[in-house]
């Protein structure tokens, strides 16, 4: 296993820089933002974009596995996290049509992975998202089954404020909605950009999926969550959880990383783990945004060794 990070966190930088700072600082990949340049992010650490996938050729791939050969990181996926099952169609249909581009410049560039969401109507049930999942997403797999790549759905809830409630805008969140969804979608194309850390938001153990889904893992991320037991006591867990939750970085929250990554370990996974850094209390600038890469480096490396 690799250790790598999300390229969100470091929106200010190219992707010439961002590889740099990844060399420099001993990182063997990079999971690269892709948003459309045009789109307006509507929540912390979407929107951002290293690579522009609109019109990306050839000649550009090239150019960008040149510059990873010259920084001596890889790219370990390409990302871009919107909500392919927005209720508004104008929406859903721009996700879905970008994912495609994106899907396109992974191949072109030799990758294996796109890392994403599923997306959800959040006002819906699961059983009553389910006919327009299967409907949006048999043609997504297909399309990347043609173009050799793997679809990893991060299990993220994205259930944080009212917005976003009750349902929360993403659909794959536990393993009995991914044994239907895997079920229903059976192709060896579609798997799981797994984070412990919504495991540990939901109260749940992060172990607990590994040995099931180990052929279902194709790329890790690596942050950690706080669960404010004061908050709870005062709000309870059927409050939106951005009052009773705090993202952080590994190693400054409830996650046992020891035992998780040994778990990992006894499954066939040997991908990449990548720290995704969401953690406000190493400050907002740059320079505190690039430290808590490195703390969080200098916690997990020792176990990759």
């Amino acid at each position: 296993m690799k250790l790598g990070f999300v390229s969100a966190i470091l929106p200010e930088l190219s992707l010439a820089e961002v590889l740099a700072f990844a060399a420099a600082e001993r990182f063997a990949g990079v999971e690269v933002m892709c948003w459309p340049t045009a789109a307006k992010a509507e929540r912390k650490y979407a929107g951002v974009t290293h690579l522009e996938v609109d019109r990306f050729t050839p000649a550009r791939a090239q150019e960008v596995r040149a510059l990873c050969a010259q920084h001596g990181v890889a790219l370990t996926a390409l990302g871009y996290y919107p909500n392919p099952l927005d209720p508004n169609p104008n929406i859903s249909a721009a996700a879905v049509s970008h994912l495609k581009k994106v899907i396109q410049a992974a191949a072109l560039l030799g990758l294996q992975h796109v890392n994403t969401f599923v997306g959800r109507d959040w006002t819906r049930s699961v059983d009553d998202n389910w006919p327009r999942f299967l409907r949006t997403w048999k043609p997504l797999i297909a399309f990347a089954e043609d173009h050799e790549i793997k679809v990893g759905i991060e299990n993220c809830p994205m259930l944080f404020t009212r917005d976003e409630w009750p349902g929360g805008k993403n659909l794959m969140t536990t393993p009995a909605i991914w044994r239907r969804a895997f079920n229903d979608i059976p192709s060896k194309n579609f798997g799981l950009n797994y984070d412990p850390s919504h495991f540990v938001l939901q109260q749940m153990d992060p172990v607990s999926p590994l040995r099931e889904f180990q052929a279902r893992l194709f790329h890790l991320h690596a942050k950690d969550v706080k669960l404010r037991r004061d908050r709870l006591n005062e709000v309870g867990v059927f409050a939106a959880p951005l009052e009773w939750h705090q993202p952080r970085i590994p190693g400054a929250g409830e996650m046992d990383w020891a035992k998780f990554l040994s778990a990992v370990r006894a499954t066939k996974y040997r991908g990449p783990l990548c720290i995704e850094v969401e953690d406000e209390t190493f400050g907002r600038t740059l320079a505190g945004r690039k430290r808590a890469l490195k703390v969080a480096r200098n916690l997990l490396q020792p176990y990759l060794a």
